[in-house]
């Protein structure tokens, strides 16, 4: 047959796509691929996309095109959110070979069996209503931590939000086939696991719940530290932080999506909780784990956002007990009900937005790292070596930069801040 054909990936987006991404690849190279680096030249290119905000659709299509320059003879394939939310506009994007909709990603070693370089681009899609199943996935040997995907899909309709029209319903895996996977895990000498989902806290079907996972994970021998990426506040439960707050597993750290400040703006958002309850919980965390690290989300320039409503976002954060913000340009999406809202907010007043609460967070962090200066705590320590330098970060997420030492990888090391 000849050398092995060479696959490389590129991901889009969340941690959820890293991990999905990790999958995919395991699974073509126990096809016989050989994967490479997306910068070098390869047989088959696979692009794993997102599409919460414009950004990532643009991404896509310089990405082809560079392909195209690179390497028009190969193979390229499209899938991940955008893939399912817009297949004809994908394929209409000159050098795409085929798109893979939600329900076929994990069918690509048979679908690219049967893709030949020149045939009109293949869609291999379905209404986003069909898609059911859940498939287990998680990144390894990509990082030192490890994106364990438990959950997909959503139940939640927030009028800016096309995640639950790219990626269907809510489903989880099972309580034992999250264990297992974390068995296998720690078998290969992974140390931090971070816990996905689209819509994490929604976890579970039945008698189970995302808290009853948590004590499962609890209770798991092999793997030092697990991560609750992002978590809905009106799902992150009191016994969800007390658990963590007793815990030498569960790292004393939370992302909790805000989005407005505005109980006003929330409304139209259709978010499913107001900023009192939001206050609440971050206080019980800081009550029980005051050295415990808050990330939160926020999306500014959403319809009918005033001058008042952000300033009340920008009052609400600047008083929270919280570390950092992730901050998003409010950006237009097709089908969502927030199109039908109004007054729209300038593009340069939402960047202005994006700005001054950008400067909020780096002074939160600021702020919060000052606070354990002297102390020590543990540090995971990754691979990447940048400039003889190695970076990691402590149980509450704080980023330590320290010389390369190669003995000190994936693992964890007493560290005086």
């Amino acid at each position: 047959m000849g050398s092995k054909k060479t696959v490389a990936f590129h991901t889009l987006g969340c941690k959820l796509n890293f991990s999905e991404t990790s999958t995919l690849s395991r699974m073509l190279e126990n096809e016989g691929f050989e994967k490479t680096a997306f910068d070098n030249h390869a047989d088959v290119y696979v692009i794993n996309t997102c599409s919460v905000t414009d950004n990532a659709d643009k991404e896509c299509r310089q990405l082809v095109r560079r392909i195209q320059r690179k390497a028009p003879e190969s193979l390229v394939v499209i899938t991940g959110c955008y893939a399912q939310l817009k297949p004809k506009e994908i394929a209409s994007i000159p050098g795409v070979d085929m798109v893979l909709g939600a329900a076929e990603k994990f069918n690509i070693a048979q679908h690219l069996k049967e893709l030949t370089k020149g045939d009109a681009t293949k869609i291999c899609s379905c209404d986003i209503e069909e898609v059911s199943g859940f498939h287990s996935s998680f990144s390894i040997h990509d990082r030192t931590r490890t994106f364990l995907k438990v959950q997909d899909g959503c139940d939640y309709n927030c009028s800016f939000c096309t995640i639950p029209m790219a990626r269907g319903k809510s489903r989880s895996d099972l309580i034992a086939g999250v264990v297992e996977n974390v068995k296998q895990l720690a078998v290969n000498g992974v140390k931090e696991i971070v816990l996905t989902g689209v819509n994490l806290g929604d976890f579970g079907e039945g008698e189970e719940n995302f808290y009853k996972l948590a004590c499962a994970l609890d209770q798991q021998e092999g793997i030092e530290r697990f991560r609750i990426s992002s978590i809905e506040p009106n799902l992150l439960t009191n016994a969800i932080i007390e658990l963590v707050a007793n815990s030498n597993t569960f790292m004393p750290h939370f992302h909790i999506p805000l989005q407005s400040g505005s109980n006003r703006i929330l409304g139209l958002m259709r978010r499913r909780y107001r900023r009192e309850l939001y206050a609440e919980r971050v206080k019980l965390i800081k009550t029980l784990m005051p050295h415990a690290a808050i990330g939160v989300d926020v999306i500014v320039g959403f319809p009918g956002e005033t001058d008042e409503d952000f300033q009340q976002t920008f009052d609400f954060l600047h008083e929270l007990d919280i570390t950092y913000l992730h901050v998003f340009t409010y950006s237009e999406r097709d089908n969502t009900h927030a199109l039908t809202l109004g007054p729209v907010v300038p593009v340069h007043v939402r960047h202005e937005r994006n700005k001054t609460l950008r400067n909020l967070s780096y002074m939160k962090q600021q702020y919060f790292n000052q606070q354990f200066a002297g102390q020590t705590r543990k540090v995971l320590f990754e691979e990447n070596e940048k400039s003889g330098m190695m970076e990691g970060y402590t149980d509450n997420y704080i980023k330590v930069v320290a010389p390369y030492k190669a003995e000190w990888v994936n693992k964890v090391i007493e560290w005086n801040l």
